[in-house]
Protein backbone atom coordinates (compact mmCIF):
# COMPACT_ATOMS: atom_id res chain seq x y z
CA UNK A 1 0.00 0.00 0.00
CA UNK A 2 1.42 3.23 -1.11
CA UNK A 3 3.13 5.11 2.39
CA UNK A 4 0.83 8.30 1.95
CA UNK A 5 -2.37 6.25 1.42
CA UNK A 6 -1.79 4.23 4.07
CA UNK A 7 -1.20 7.80 6.88
CA UNK A 8 -4.60 8.44 5.69
CA UNK A 9 -6.00 5.00 6.47
CA UNK A 10 -3.77 5.39 9.81
CA UNK A 11 -5.32 8.82 10.67
CA UNK A 12 -8.88 8.05 9.54
CA UNK A 13 -9.30 4.71 11.78
CA UNK A 14 -7.39 6.69 14.66
CA UNK A 15 -10.04 9.55 14.42
CA UNK A 16 -12.82 6.71 14.67
CA UNK A 17 -11.23 4.69 17.10
CA UNK A 18 -10.76 7.79 19.63
CA UNK A 19 -14.39 9.04 18.89
CA UNK A 20 -16.28 5.35 19.44
CA UNK A 21 -13.67 4.67 22.68
CA UNK A 22 -14.84 8.17 24.09
CA UNK A 23 -18.54 6.92 24.22
CA UNK A 24 -17.75 3.61 25.45
CA UNK A 25 -15.45 4.85 28.10
CA UNK A 26 -17.71 7.83 29.19
CA UNK A 27 -20.96 5.85 28.90
CA UNK A 28 -19.33 3.12 31.10
CA UNK A 29 -17.76 5.44 33.83
CA UNK A 30 -21.20 6.90 33.82
CA UNK A 31 -22.92 3.78 34.63
CA UNK A 32 -20.98 2.89 37.29
CA UNK A 33 -20.82 6.34 38.99
CA UNK A 34 -24.67 5.65 38.38
CA UNK A 35 -24.80 2.51 39.92
CA UNK A 36 -23.00 3.48 42.90
CA UNK A 37 -24.32 7.06 43.83
CA UNK A 38 -28.06 5.32 43.75
CA UNK A 39 -30.35 5.89 46.84
CA UNK A 40 -32.84 3.82 47.73
CA UNK A 41 -36.65 5.81 46.72
CA UNK A 42 -38.64 7.52 49.76
CA UNK A 43 -41.90 7.75 47.33
CA UNK A 44 -44.54 5.26 47.64
CA UNK A 45 -45.36 5.26 44.13
CA UNK A 46 -41.20 4.49 43.30
CA UNK A 47 -41.23 1.39 45.56
CA UNK A 48 -45.06 -0.20 44.29
CA UNK A 49 -42.83 0.51 40.22
CA UNK A 50 -40.22 -1.73 41.81
CA UNK A 51 -37.52 0.92 41.50
CA UNK A 52 -34.49 -0.19 43.46
CA UNK A 53 -32.72 3.03 43.51
CA UNK A 54 -32.65 6.80 42.06
CA UNK A 55 -30.43 9.89 41.53
CA UNK A 56 -31.52 13.44 41.16
CA UNK A 57 -28.91 15.50 38.72
CA UNK A 58 -28.58 18.83 37.22
CA UNK A 59 -26.79 19.09 33.83
CA UNK A 60 -27.19 21.06 31.27
CA UNK A 61 -29.87 23.47 32.13
CA UNK A 62 -32.45 20.47 33.08
CA UNK A 63 -32.82 18.21 35.95
CA UNK A 64 -32.39 14.47 35.48
CA UNK A 65 -34.01 11.64 37.53
CA UNK A 66 -32.93 8.45 37.02
CA UNK A 67 -33.88 5.60 38.28
CA UNK A 68 -32.93 1.66 38.71
CA UNK A 69 -35.63 -1.35 38.57
CA UNK A 70 -34.71 -4.39 41.13
CA UNK A 71 -33.95 -6.66 38.05
CA UNK A 72 -36.53 -5.48 35.92
CA UNK A 73 -39.31 -3.63 35.44
CA UNK A 74 -43.12 -4.68 35.32
CA UNK A 75 -43.30 -4.14 31.87
CA UNK A 76 -40.75 -3.43 28.86
CA UNK A 77 -40.57 0.14 27.89
CA UNK A 78 -41.54 1.11 23.64
CA UNK A 79 -38.34 2.85 23.64
CA UNK A 80 -35.82 0.88 24.72
CA UNK A 81 -31.98 2.19 24.24
CA UNK A 82 -29.18 -0.68 24.37
CA UNK A 83 -25.67 -0.35 24.92
CA UNK A 84 -23.52 -1.66 23.10
CA UNK A 85 -22.29 -0.21 19.70
CA UNK A 86 -19.90 2.12 21.59
CA UNK A 87 -18.30 -0.98 22.59
CA UNK A 88 -18.15 -3.12 19.55
CA UNK A 89 -17.52 0.29 16.96
CA UNK A 90 -14.38 0.63 19.37
CA UNK A 91 -13.16 -2.93 18.97
CA UNK A 92 -13.86 -3.24 15.48
CA UNK A 93 -11.61 0.53 14.79
CA UNK A 94 -9.38 -0.53 16.69
CA UNK A 95 -8.55 -3.95 15.72
CA UNK A 96 -8.58 -2.40 12.03
CA UNK A 97 -5.71 0.03 13.11
CA UNK A 98 -3.92 -2.69 15.00
CA UNK A 99 -4.22 -4.70 11.42
CA UNK A 100 -2.92 -1.43 9.56
CA UNK A 101 -0.22 -0.56 11.70
CA UNK A 102 1.19 -4.13 13.50
CA UNK A 103 -0.06 -6.87 11.38
CA UNK A 104 0.17 -5.42 7.56
CA UNK A 105 3.38 -3.96 8.69
CA UNK A 106 4.69 -6.87 11.06
CA UNK A 107 7.95 -7.07 10.05
CA UNK A 108 8.50 -2.91 10.91
CA UNK A 109 6.44 -3.05 13.92
CA UNK A 110 5.22 -5.96 15.33
CA UNK A 111 9.39 -7.81 15.59
CA UNK A 112 12.34 -6.68 16.97
CA UNK A 113 14.91 -8.95 16.00
CA UNK A 114 17.49 -7.81 18.84
CA UNK A 115 14.30 -9.46 21.37
CA UNK A 116 13.31 -12.25 19.11
CA UNK A 117 14.05 -13.24 15.74
CA UNK A 118 10.95 -15.46 14.08
CA UNK A 119 8.66 -14.40 10.77
CA UNK A 120 6.46 -12.60 10.17
CA UNK A 121 4.20 -14.88 10.01
CA UNK A 122 4.42 -16.35 13.36
CA UNK A 123 4.71 -13.25 14.85
CA UNK A 124 1.28 -12.33 13.26
CA UNK A 125 -0.11 -15.58 14.93
CA UNK A 126 1.20 -15.04 17.62
CA UNK A 127 -0.16 -11.31 18.25
CA UNK A 128 -3.49 -12.74 17.39
CA UNK A 129 -3.62 -15.67 19.75
CA UNK A 130 -2.81 -13.06 22.53
CA UNK A 131 -6.07 -11.44 22.28
CA UNK A 132 -7.96 -14.97 21.84
CA UNK A 133 -6.67 -16.78 24.36
CA UNK A 134 -6.52 -14.00 26.98
CA UNK A 135 -10.22 -13.94 26.68
CA UNK A 136 -10.66 -17.49 27.71
CA UNK A 137 -8.49 -17.83 30.34
CA UNK A 138 -9.93 -14.75 31.90
CA UNK A 139 -13.84 -16.06 31.47
CA UNK A 140 -12.56 -19.17 32.54
CA UNK A 141 -11.39 -17.54 35.67
CA UNK A 142 -14.73 -15.35 35.78
CA UNK A 143 -17.04 -18.25 35.59
CA UNK A 144 -15.08 -21.16 37.87
CA UNK A 145 -14.81 -18.57 40.98
CA UNK A 146 -16.99 -15.52 40.29
CA UNK A 147 -20.02 -16.75 42.25
CA UNK A 148 -18.10 -18.35 45.16
CA UNK A 149 -18.03 -16.82 48.31
CA UNK A 150 -15.17 -14.08 48.11
CA UNK A 151 -15.12 -14.62 44.57
CA UNK A 152 -14.38 -10.91 43.70
CA UNK A 153 -11.32 -11.42 44.75
CA UNK A 154 -10.29 -14.26 43.90
CA UNK A 155 -10.85 -13.28 40.04
CA UNK A 156 -9.43 -10.01 40.16
CA UNK A 157 -6.06 -11.49 41.87
CA UNK A 158 -6.24 -14.44 39.18
CA UNK A 159 -6.71 -11.80 36.37
CA UNK A 160 -3.75 -9.40 37.63
CA UNK A 161 -1.61 -12.32 38.12
CA UNK A 162 -2.71 -13.45 34.30
CA UNK A 163 -2.10 -9.85 33.15
CA UNK A 164 1.65 -9.61 34.83
CA UNK A 165 1.96 -13.15 32.95
CA UNK A 166 0.77 -11.94 29.75
CA UNK A 167 2.64 -8.70 29.98
CA UNK A 168 6.28 -10.49 30.62
CA UNK A 169 5.24 -13.02 27.67
CA UNK A 170 4.61 -10.44 25.17
CA UNK A 171 8.04 -7.79 26.07
CA UNK A 172 9.58 -11.55 25.83
CA UNK A 173 8.42 -11.77 22.14
CA UNK A 174 7.47 -8.79 21.02
CA UNK A 175 9.19 -5.24 20.12
CA UNK A 176 8.47 -3.34 23.04
CA UNK A 177 5.93 -1.04 20.90
CA UNK A 178 3.93 -3.48 19.74
CA UNK A 179 3.92 -5.52 23.08
CA UNK A 180 3.01 -2.66 25.39
CA UNK A 181 0.12 -2.26 22.82
CA UNK A 182 -1.22 -5.38 22.48
CA UNK A 183 -1.46 -6.43 26.32
CA UNK A 184 -3.98 -3.10 25.95
CA UNK A 185 -5.18 -4.55 22.86
CA UNK A 186 -5.80 -8.13 24.85
CA UNK A 187 -7.74 -6.25 27.69
CA UNK A 188 -9.68 -4.20 25.15
CA UNK A 189 -10.36 -7.28 23.38
CA UNK A 190 -11.71 -9.34 26.88
CA UNK A 191 -14.27 -5.93 27.20
CA UNK A 192 -15.81 -5.76 24.44
CA UNK A 193 -16.62 -9.61 24.42
CA UNK A 194 -17.54 -9.08 28.13
CA UNK A 195 -20.49 -6.77 26.10
CA UNK A 196 -20.71 -9.31 23.27
CA UNK A 197 -21.32 -12.49 25.29
CA UNK A 198 -22.04 -11.89 28.79
CA UNK A 199 -23.90 -8.44 29.03
CA UNK A 200 -26.26 -7.83 26.09
CA UNK A 201 -26.78 -11.89 25.59
CA UNK A 202 -28.22 -11.46 30.12
CA UNK A 203 -30.35 -8.72 28.76
CA UNK A 204 -31.80 -10.45 25.96
CA UNK A 205 -33.04 -13.54 28.67
CA UNK A 206 -34.12 -10.83 30.63
CA UNK A 207 -35.87 -9.49 28.36
CA UNK A 208 -37.34 -12.76 26.41
CA UNK A 209 -38.34 -14.44 30.11
CA UNK A 210 -40.32 -10.98 31.04
CA UNK A 211 -42.36 -11.39 27.06
CA UNK A 212 -42.99 -15.29 28.32
CA UNK A 213 -44.54 -14.42 31.44
CA UNK A 214 -41.96 -16.13 33.13
CA UNK A 215 -39.93 -14.99 36.60
CA UNK A 216 -36.73 -13.06 35.45
CA UNK A 217 -33.69 -14.92 36.86
CA UNK A 218 -31.41 -12.37 38.88
CA UNK A 219 -28.28 -14.10 37.86
CA UNK A 220 -28.30 -12.58 34.50
CA UNK A 221 -27.91 -9.20 36.03
CA UNK A 222 -25.96 -10.00 38.54
CA UNK A 223 -23.30 -12.00 35.59
CA UNK A 224 -23.67 -8.52 33.60
CA UNK A 225 -22.97 -6.27 36.52
CA UNK A 226 -19.64 -8.34 37.34
CA UNK A 227 -18.62 -8.00 33.57
CA UNK A 228 -19.61 -4.40 33.80
CA UNK A 229 -17.41 -3.97 36.66
CA UNK A 230 -14.20 -5.74 35.49
CA UNK A 231 -14.51 -3.23 32.58
CA UNK A 232 -14.37 -0.07 34.22
CA UNK A 233 -11.48 -1.55 35.94
CA UNK A 234 -9.64 -2.27 32.66
CA UNK A 235 -10.15 0.52 31.05
CA UNK A 236 -6.93 3.16 32.45
CA UNK A 237 -4.67 0.18 32.17
CA UNK A 238 -5.67 -0.51 28.85
CA UNK A 239 -5.90 3.44 28.00
CA UNK A 240 -2.29 4.02 28.90
CA UNK A 241 -1.36 0.80 27.07
CA UNK A 242 -2.48 2.21 24.02
CA UNK A 243 -0.84 5.43 23.95
CA UNK A 244 2.39 4.16 25.80
CA UNK A 245 3.45 3.58 21.63
CA UNK A 246 4.03 7.64 21.70
CA UNK A 247 6.49 7.06 24.59
CA UNK A 248 9.93 5.13 23.52
CA UNK A 249 10.86 6.13 27.02
CA UNK A 250 8.33 3.01 28.25
CA UNK A 251 8.60 0.85 26.16
CA UNK A 252 12.67 1.34 25.47
CA UNK A 253 13.17 1.14 29.32
CA UNK A 254 15.13 -1.99 30.73
CA UNK A 255 12.58 -4.38 32.37
CA UNK A 256 10.01 -2.95 30.27
CA UNK A 257 7.59 -5.43 31.12
CA UNK A 258 8.03 -3.90 34.87
CA UNK A 259 7.17 -0.65 33.98
CA UNK A 260 4.06 -1.56 31.91
CA UNK A 261 2.26 -3.58 34.90
CA UNK A 262 3.59 -0.44 37.52
CA UNK A 263 1.77 2.02 35.29
CA UNK A 264 -1.35 -0.56 34.71
CA UNK A 265 -1.09 -1.09 38.05
CA UNK A 266 -1.48 2.82 38.91
CA UNK A 267 -4.20 3.63 36.57
CA UNK A 268 -6.24 0.46 38.38
CA UNK A 269 -5.40 2.04 41.79
CA UNK A 270 -6.63 5.26 40.84
CA UNK A 271 -9.70 3.89 38.91
CA UNK A 272 -10.93 2.04 42.04
CA UNK A 273 -10.53 4.90 44.22
CA UNK A 274 -13.15 6.96 42.40
CA UNK A 275 -15.32 3.64 42.46
CA UNK A 276 -14.83 3.76 45.68
CA UNK A 277 -15.56 7.26 46.69
CA UNK A 278 -19.15 7.63 44.54
CA UNK A 279 -20.14 4.64 46.45
CA UNK A 280 -18.90 6.37 50.19
CA UNK A 281 -20.54 9.65 49.86
CA UNK A 282 -23.85 8.14 49.06
CA UNK A 283 -23.17 5.89 51.93
CA UNK A 284 -21.58 8.78 54.46
CA UNK A 285 -18.32 7.00 54.57
CA UNK A 286 -14.87 8.23 54.51
CA UNK A 287 -13.78 8.84 50.94
CA UNK A 288 -10.83 6.04 50.31
CA UNK A 289 -8.56 8.25 48.84
CA UNK A 290 -5.23 6.19 49.37
CA UNK A 291 -5.67 3.75 46.68
CA UNK A 292 -5.21 7.08 44.56
CA UNK A 293 -2.26 8.31 46.76
CA UNK A 294 -0.78 4.79 45.90
CA UNK A 295 -1.53 4.82 42.41
CA UNK A 296 0.28 8.35 42.37
CA UNK A 297 3.39 7.12 43.82
CA UNK A 298 3.88 3.99 41.57
CA UNK A 299 3.66 6.47 38.75
CA UNK A 300 6.29 8.66 40.69
CA UNK A 301 8.53 5.96 41.56
CA UNK A 302 7.93 4.88 37.67
CA UNK A 303 9.30 8.92 36.51
CA UNK A 304 12.14 8.48 38.87
CA UNK A 305 13.65 4.87 38.03
CA UNK A 306 13.58 5.68 33.89
CA UNK A 307 14.67 9.53 34.56
CA UNK A 308 18.25 9.93 32.04
CA UNK A 309 21.02 9.89 34.19
CA UNK A 310 23.07 13.47 33.52
CA UNK A 311 26.48 13.58 32.46
CA UNK A 312 28.44 13.93 35.33
CA UNK A 313 30.21 17.67 35.71
CA UNK A 314 29.46 20.62 33.56
CA UNK A 315 32.44 19.44 31.52
CA UNK A 316 30.82 17.43 29.67
CA UNK A 317 28.02 19.78 28.31
CA UNK A 318 30.59 22.77 27.86
CA UNK A 319 32.78 20.91 25.80
CA UNK A 320 31.96 21.59 21.95
CA UNK A 321 30.63 18.38 19.52
CA UNK A 322 31.83 18.41 16.47
CA UNK A 323 29.45 18.19 13.82
CA UNK A 324 31.08 15.34 12.21
CA UNK A 325 30.38 13.06 15.01
CA UNK A 326 26.72 14.04 14.83
CA UNK A 327 26.57 13.45 11.01
CA UNK A 328 28.67 9.80 11.57
CA UNK A 329 25.70 9.01 14.20
CA UNK A 330 22.91 10.39 11.70
CA UNK A 331 24.19 8.44 8.83
CA UNK A 332 24.21 5.24 10.44
CA UNK A 333 21.74 5.74 12.44
CA UNK A 334 18.54 7.12 10.65
CA UNK A 335 19.71 7.62 6.88
CA UNK A 336 18.07 3.93 6.32
CA UNK A 337 14.93 5.32 6.77
CA UNK A 338 15.19 9.00 6.01
CA UNK A 339 17.56 9.25 2.54
CA UNK A 340 16.78 10.05 -1.10
CA UNK A 341 14.63 6.98 -1.77
CA UNK A 342 12.99 6.60 0.77
CA UNK A 343 12.52 9.42 2.46
CA UNK A 344 10.03 8.43 5.50
CA UNK A 345 7.24 10.86 7.28
CA UNK A 346 9.04 12.97 4.25
CA UNK A 347 11.81 13.41 6.14
CA UNK A 348 15.20 13.47 4.55
CA UNK A 349 18.35 13.91 6.48
CA UNK A 350 21.33 12.79 3.85
CA UNK A 351 23.38 16.50 4.01
CA UNK A 352 24.58 18.80 6.76
CA UNK A 353 21.79 21.74 6.13
CA UNK A 354 18.85 19.06 6.10
CA UNK A 355 20.18 17.46 9.60
CA UNK A 356 20.39 21.19 10.93
CA UNK A 357 17.12 21.75 9.41
CA UNK A 358 15.62 19.16 11.80
CA UNK A 359 17.44 19.47 14.84
CA UNK A 360 14.73 19.97 16.57
CA UNK A 361 12.47 16.81 15.39
CA UNK A 362 15.85 14.86 15.25
CA UNK A 363 16.43 16.03 19.20
CA UNK A 364 12.36 15.42 19.84
CA UNK A 365 12.46 11.62 18.57
CA UNK A 366 15.95 10.30 19.23
CA UNK A 367 16.39 11.73 22.55
CA UNK A 368 13.72 12.97 24.29
CA UNK A 369 10.75 10.39 23.37
CA UNK A 370 13.40 7.52 22.06
CA UNK A 371 10.76 6.42 19.61
CA UNK A 372 13.25 6.73 16.83
CA UNK A 373 14.81 4.31 15.09
CA UNK A 374 12.06 2.45 15.40
CA UNK A 375 12.49 -0.52 17.39
CA UNK A 376 15.84 0.33 17.60
CA UNK A 377 16.33 -1.31 14.24
CA UNK A 378 19.83 0.40 13.77
CA UNK A 379 20.86 0.24 17.53
CA UNK A 380 21.70 3.53 18.66
CA UNK A 381 22.68 3.81 21.56
CA UNK A 382 22.47 5.75 24.72
CA UNK A 383 26.31 7.82 24.42
CA UNK A 384 24.95 8.31 20.72
CA UNK A 385 21.36 10.02 22.11
CA UNK A 386 22.95 11.36 24.46
CA UNK A 387 25.70 13.09 21.92
CA UNK A 388 22.78 14.30 19.50
CA UNK A 389 21.45 16.05 22.97
CA UNK A 390 24.57 17.56 23.30
CA UNK A 391 25.08 18.75 20.16
CA UNK A 392 21.31 20.48 20.20
CA UNK A 393 22.03 21.75 23.76
CA UNK A 394 24.69 23.51 22.08
CA UNK A 395 22.72 25.39 19.26
CA UNK A 396 22.88 22.60 16.69
CA UNK A 397 25.94 23.87 14.42
CA UNK A 398 27.15 22.52 11.87
CA UNK A 399 30.93 23.16 11.99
Amino acid sequence: MDAYLLDWVNLLLRWAHVIVAIAWIGSSFYFVFLDNSLTPPTDADLQAKGVDGELWAVHGGGFYHPQKYLVAPKQIPEHLHWFYWESYSTWLTGFALFTVIYLYQAGTFLIDKSVHAWTPGAAIAAALAFLVVFWFVYDAICRLFGQRQGGDRIVGIGVSLFVVFASWLACQLFAGRAAFLLVGAMMATAMSANVFFWIIPGQRKVMAQMKAGEPVDPLHGQRAKQRSVHNTYFTLPVLVAMLSNHYGFLYGAPHNWVVLVLVMLAGALIRHSFVARHRALVQGQRVPWEYAAFGTFALVGVAAWLAPVSPSGSSAQATPVKFADVQAVVTQRCQMCHNEQLASKNLKLTSPALISQHAQQIYQQAVVLKTMPLNNATQITDAERALIGRWYAQGAPTN
